[in-house]
């Protein structure tokens, strides 16, 4: 497997150790529901993820939540309510609709505010190796005493610095220098006391704090949008390493951004869409789809015709693998020509669709594979198929849906009536009663069920 590394702007190969990956994904500062662009990193490496664990592979799988910052504290005095609270509600709409879009929850998902203990314990490592300064109540990284500072950006240090601005509020040695912490500024403002102070963690602190306490040193992956690239992965390097001597992370992989009318998506330009919203009109396997059919290095666009032409594609799927449970329920005889000619098509697919996951995880071309696959079953089970065949596609095509996480959900609602109507409906047509007949095919279409009468019995879907 290839990933292209940021540290090296280039693909290399990621050499798996004892099948286990430490993989550490910054997460969402919950104030607000997030929006597209923060879905494609969650989805994105919750693919990355799944792969993984797919081939055999062990990944033991970090992302935080920034339950404190300047955001919350701002959300919290307009809505008259408290940091915590806010955090707590929009920690739980994160999951509503990340596990809506298939993403699975981390081995992990620790707060900030959880582990103030290790950031102070960093911060006053820092200190004492001469990488930090106290000033009046705040703390200050020391970008100069880093020689590599700069080393992941890859940006020039002396042009940054030309256009650099110290504000007037802050007392720092230089315009890269970073807060560690920030010594509380008014009444009532959440704190917590420290050597230097009340007061709270910065922002880039955190990830090195719970990198190091839930996954060490040494990891093989950290990730996130290229937009953290610079200032904030910049820092977590910086800072983590000087604290511990130690890398920080093998790989560091981001995601390109998304375009509204060829414009970065974001909250501050105010042209950003919610993932709730654009899920209630296309639901959250569309989204997904979206955000998987391009390679996720590459900035894509987002507009209601591609959300609609992904729904489209992602009902194509979901069609196939309705056609093969129902092909499933009536599969007899001996496996045929046509059949094992399809399972030698699908197995070359499938090979195809593993080395466009192996070459930095290409879905775009992956999902093109599966499209493949998924016309040559459709036309396969047409005219019924044989239980081998059927295995087969079980053993080959479902994964591979399930894997990018277009598989069939469990059915809800009274799936046992709905079988029983449809008994109903076959009885009333042999006593050619076909007003009752009609009768129950539309009041099933009333209730979102339609049917279909194929030569190998009914079928029926939600509409």
């Amino acid at each position: 497997m290839k990933l292209y590394n940021t540290l090296t702007r280039q693909k290399e190969d990621f050499v798996i150790r004892n099948n286990e990956v430490k993989m550490y994904v910054c997460g969402p500062t919950v104030y607000n529901y997030f929006h597209i662009g923060n879905a494609r990193c969650f989805v994105v490496f919750d693919m990355l993820r799944r792969y993984l664990e797919y081939i055999g592979n062990k990944v033991t799988f970090v992302q935080n939540f920034t339950d404190v910052d300047d955001k919350l504290i701002r959300a919290a005095k307009e809505n008259g309510t408290t940091v915590p609270a806010i955090a707590e509600k929009f920690i739980n709409e994160y999951f509503t609709d990340a596990r809506g879009l298939g993403v699975h929850d981390a081995t992990i998902h620790p707060r900030a505010t959880e582990n103030i203990d290790k950031i102070i314990e960093i911060v006053e490592s820092l200190i004492e190796k001469g990488h930090a300064y106290v000033s009046g109540n705040d703390v200050y990284f020391d970008s100069q005493s880093d020689s590599e500072y700069g080393k992941l950006s890859h940006y020039n240090m002396e042009d940054l610095e030309a256009g650099a601005r110290i504000d007037v509020n802050e007392i720092k040695k230089h315009p890269f220098d970073f807060a560690l912490w920030k010594g509380k500024k008014e009444e009532g403002e959440i704190s917590w006391t420290s050597p230097w102070g009340e007061g709270r963690p910065g922002w880039h602190i955190e990830c090195s704090a719970m990198v190091n306490r839930y996954l060490g040193t040494d990891i093989d992956i950290h990730g996130g949008g290229v937009d953290l690239i610079f200032p904030h992965h910049e820092n977590e390097i910086a800072q983590s390493e000087c604290a511990t001597g130690c890398t920080l992370a093998r790989f560091w992989l981001h995601n390109g951004h998304i375009n509204v009318d060829n414009k970065k998506m974001s909250k501050s330009a105010g042209n950003f869409f919610l993932v709730r919203d654009a899920s209630a009109k296309y639901g959250y396997k569309a989204v997904r789809f979206f955000l998987l059919s391009s390679h996720y290095r590459s900035p894509i666009n987002y507009n209601d015709e591609i959300l609609s032409q992904s729904l489209a594609a992602v009902e194509r799927l979901n069609n196939c693998i309705s056609n093969i449970d129902f092909a499933a329920k009536n599969a007899a005889g001996e496996l045929s020509d046509a059949e094992s000619k399809s399972i030698e098509y699908m197995n070359a697919k499938k090979v195809s669709f593993m080395d466009a996951m192996d070459d930095d995880l290409n879905t775009a071309d992956a999902i093109g594979y599966l499209f493949e696959m998924t016309r040559d079953i459709n036309t396969t089970i047409a005219g019924g198929a044989s239980k081998e065949y059927i295995n087969a596609v079980m053993d080959i095509y479902v994964p591979l849906c399930d894997l990018l996480g277009f598989g069939k959900e469990e059915e809800t609602g009274d799936v046992a009536y709905i079988e029983e109507m449809i008994a109903k409906r076959a009885e009333a047509k042999k006593a050619k009663n076909y007003a009752e007949a009609d009768a129950i095919r539309e009041e099933l279409k009333q209730q979102g069920i339609i049917l279909e009468d194929t030569p190998q019995g009914v079928k029926w879907k939600r509409a």
